[in-house]
């Protein structure tokens, strides 16, 4: 992957006219990517509104919302032979008017599987066009393709925009009605277009590369796994999970989904994800940190949102306005990993016991300071702290990933990898677990707090006999918190002894390939496929 750089002049995007001053170019293209990244088809900030008036439950909500990152990460496998088949102008007005179609249709229909088929193309073209932006820049951020200097804009600008994009979302719902960021949304994408028209020029590539080869198939079946995968996650609760027909189904179609591409690639030369990919050691470690990882920081998702609103009685804005604190760790994270892996080239080793610490010490603060009376401000050093680990985390095995030794033609597989067990599974599969883990402990404490209740005389006693189950189930849920937290503290910390002690020389020295040496290869892969 390695690649010898020479020294260029000064960096110039050819797409833009030369009206336009050279220092501003890039920043066009930033522009573009905050807006991209801040259309979808939904807005999960917005489910309980949408849930109040639609009909729809929050469940079908979240499984639209998580469709797009599948769709998102389906992408990675064909988004450098995309970028070599048409211009960039041609690429940014496709994405622009299916995301607007996209806002359009999840604005107004009430059909769960059109939300869900709608939200999967939606990140499919959010993650093109993004590319196709970030690609253009690439050289500007790091001339000589660095990945891991390039990776920290990427997760600064897609983290950052996540938080934002909520805190956006409930303050537009705060003044106007949730359809209104649809609206703001499919306007803003409307003014891109315009500037896309007026500032990019319609320049192909080096070279021009057909979709030939493509196993489209093979893509289908993957998102179909994906989607099946989140749907089981999603709703398993709800359905009471393998004892219903609708997730033995589900289940079901997943592996067949699975069993069928794994079947292909044994005979297909250029299946969509090979098993070079699957079985690359940097892919595998990748997954399994990701895996642990997530699953410890899915308190996010299952607790800070029960405990805030329900114990410490926080409304949607002051909701909300917790964002800010994560934002402010992830712009931090990304400055530290910039700073020490991006530069001065700090260990995987060091990088990993760095963001796991952070883990662990985001775990014992609501594991030691949970109860009834927290300030709001109170909560800034653990959001801080959960906010700069999952980035730094992030970062790190997103570069390795470029580190792995695998040739160009199978690296997007791996990166299509990495964003199914990164995004996906880090969005839904922790919160799955921790969420049944809570139901059941929460059934357990209720049943030894409540055991005393049946004693109480309701003459005598001055609250009346509901109003005393109700204190006793928040009681249990805060109880059942702390529980859990304290548990995955001590996987967290075990996680950190286990990395502290270790052998990991290895330091992120990925260089990405030229432009015109990628192009080469795909040019080849094309008349071979073809």
């Amino acid at each position: 992957m390695a690649d010898w750089h020479v020294p260029q002049g000064p960096f110039d995007i050819p797409d833009v006219p030369d009206f336009v001053p050279r220092r501003l170019k890039p920043w066009i293209f930033i522009l573009f990517v905050l807006i991209i990244q801040f259309s979808g088809g939904l807005y999960l900030a917005a489910a309980l509104d949408m849930v109040g008036t639609t009909g729809l439950m929050q469940e079908d909500i979240l499984m639209a919302g998580y469709a797009s990152l599948a769709g998102l990460a389906i992408n990675f496998a064909v988004m450098f032979r995309i970028k070599f088949r048409f211009s960039t102008r041609t690429q940014l007005l496709v994405c622009c008017t299916v995301l607007i179609a996209a806002n359009i249709i999840c604005a107004h229909t009430l059909s769960v599987p059109v939300l869900v088929v709608t939200c999967f193309v939606a990140g499919w073209f959010r993650m093109q066009a993004t590319f196709a932006c970030n690609s253009t820049i690439q050289l500007w951020l790091t001339p000589v393709r660095d990945m891991s200097i390039f990776f920290c804009y990427v997760y600064i600008v897609v983290d950052s925009v996540i938080q934002l994009n909520g805190i956006a979302t409930i303050y537009t719902i705060f003044y106007f009605e949730w359809e209104y960021m649809h609206c703001i949304m499919t306007g803003l994408l409307a003014v891109m277009m315009l500037l896309v028209l007026i500032l990019v020029r319609p320049v192909r590539g080096p070279m021009w590369i057909p979709l030939l080869g493509i196993d489209w198939l093979g893509a289908l079946l993957w998102g179909g796994f994906m989607l099946t995968f989140i749907f089981v996650c999603v709703y398993g609760d709800f359905y009471d999970w393998w004892e219903a027909v609708e997730i033995r189904g589900a289940t079901l179609i997943g592996l067949c989904c699975v069993a069928v591409n794994l079947w292909r690639a044994t005979f297909l030369h250029h299946p969509y994800i090979s098993f070079r990919a699957m079985s690359n050691r940097n892919v595998i470690r990748a997954t399994a940190v990701y895996l642990v990882f997530f699953t410890l920081i899915a308190t996010e998702h299952v607790f800070e949102h029960s405990y805030a609103a329900t114990i410490l009685g926080f409304d949607e804005t002051n909701l909300i306005d917790l964002n800010w604190y994560v934002f402010i760790g992830i712009v931090a994270g990304c400055a530290f990993t910039y700073f020490t892996f991006a530069l001065r080239k700090w260990r995987y080793k060091t990088m990993t016991l760095i963001g796991f610490t952070l883990a662990a010490l985001y775990l014992a603060w609501f594991y030691f300071g949970i109860d009834y009376g927290v300030e709001k401000e109170a909560l800034f050093v653990p959001l801080f702290v959960r906010g700069a680990a999952s980035v730094i985390i992030s970062i790190v095995f997103l570069t390795s990933i470029v580190q792995s030794g695998l040739p160009f033609q199978v690296f997007p597989q791996a990166l299509t990898i990495n964003g199914f067990t990164g995004a996906v599974m880090g969005a839904t599969l922790g919160p799955a677990i921790v969420g049944e883990w809570l139901r059941h402990t929460i059934a357990k404490n209720a049943a030894l707090l409540g055991s005393n209740l049946t004693d109480v005389n309701p003459l005598t006693h001055h609250a009346p006999l509901g109003e005393l189950y109700g204190m006793v189930q928040v009681q249990a849920l805060v109880v059942s918190m702390k529980e859990i937290y304290g548990w995955l503290l001590m996987i967290a910390l075990a996680s950190v002894l286990i990395i502290a002690v270790s052998y990991g020389p290895v330091r992120p020295w990925a260089i990405f390939p030229k432009w015109r040496t990628i192009c080469k290869r795909l040019r080849l892969e094309s008349m071979v496929r073809g």
